[in-house]
């Protein structure tokens, strides 16, 4: 839907490169969603759940500030939430950092 809403809703209302980060916005939240549904399958494969979990969160928190603070960003033109973007990455990395070390530890067998 906010692919959708980028692309048709705010076509002529942002810049080329407001509809960009838009959809950069729009791409990392979908990838993420995918993860989380990866995850909660990888969940009854016998990988470490504590570690699933976090990183689940780590997904949710990411989202929530690199795609939100992309949207912030193009919708209102605030620019005090640019610097938010990269925090959003690193809880990126961090999950998929953990979602490895499940799969380490499960062919370490422990």
């Amino acid at each position: 839907m906010a692919g959708a809403f980028g692309a048709h809703g705010l076509r002529g209302m942002v810049s080329d490169r407001g509809l960009e980060v838009f959809q950069t916005a729009v791409t990392y939240q979908m990838y993420h969603a995918i993860a989380l549904v990866l995850i909660s399958l990888l969940s009854i494969t016998g990988l470490c759940r504590r570690l699933l979990g976090a990183a689940a969160g780590f997904f949710l928190v990411g989202t929530l500030l690199f795609s939100g603070s992309l949207y912030l960003l193009v919708l209102t033109d605030i620019r005090w939430v640019g610097p938010v973007t990269p925090l959003g990455g690193l809880c990126f990395m961090v999950g998929w950092a953990l979602v490895v070390a499940a799969a380490i530890r499960r062919s370490a067998g422990k």
